[in-house]
């Protein structure tokens, strides 16, 4: 089967013959964000979280998410890597599980008191390493960033749809 192609006018910014990986925006992207985890990690690591940990803490606190299933897919995790992260969670005492009292077969994870104040330290870590990489930007030169890759998402988006549009047509 070919792969999808995208809706509209595709750039052809890389050729096969030429492209060089230190030149690719998928590999810059990803050198960013090994930077960016990185650097989170050892910002946070006051706290004894890791960046397993401390993105499905943060989801909690922020009220993205109330279960497994959920924080699994806030997180874009499998669900067997969830329940182990949330097992080292539950070990460290920072969420706990409720079984749901309207429906029995729910289990919702629910931060503890000190989980509170873990999550609490998130924002100003994730604001010092994410102000320390856009060093040298201007105000405009960030939201034209942000502009950029959310238009890269939008077309990975696309893509995808293509593709399950393709599939459903098989």
């Amino acid at each position: 089967m070919n792969p999808p192609k995208p809706r509209g006018k595709v750039p052809a910014f890389y050729k096969p013959g030429a492209i060089q990986p230190n030149e690719s925006v998928g590999y810059l992207m990803r050198r960013i964000l090994a930077s960016v985890q990185a650097a989170a990690d050892r910002e946070l690591e006051p706290t004894g979280l890791t960046h397993a940990q401390w993105i499905p803490l943060y989801k909690l606190y922020l009220g993205h998410a109330s279960t497994a299933a959920e924080l699994a897919a806030a997180a874009e995790l499998d669900a067997g890597a969830m329940t182990r992260t949330l097992d080292r969670l539950e070990a460290k005492g920072l969420v706990r599980r409720v079984r749901s009292e309207a429906d029995r077969r729910v289990v919702n994870i629910e931060l503890t008191p000190e989980g509170k104040t873990a999550a609490q330290a998130i924002p100003q870590a994730l604001s010092n390493v994410l102000n320390a990489h856009l060093k040298g930007f201007t105000a405009e030169e960030w939201q034209l960033l942000k502009s950029f890759l959310n238009r890269m998402l939008e077309n990975g988006v696309e893509l995808q749809q293509a593709r399950n549009e393709a599939l459903d047509e098989t």
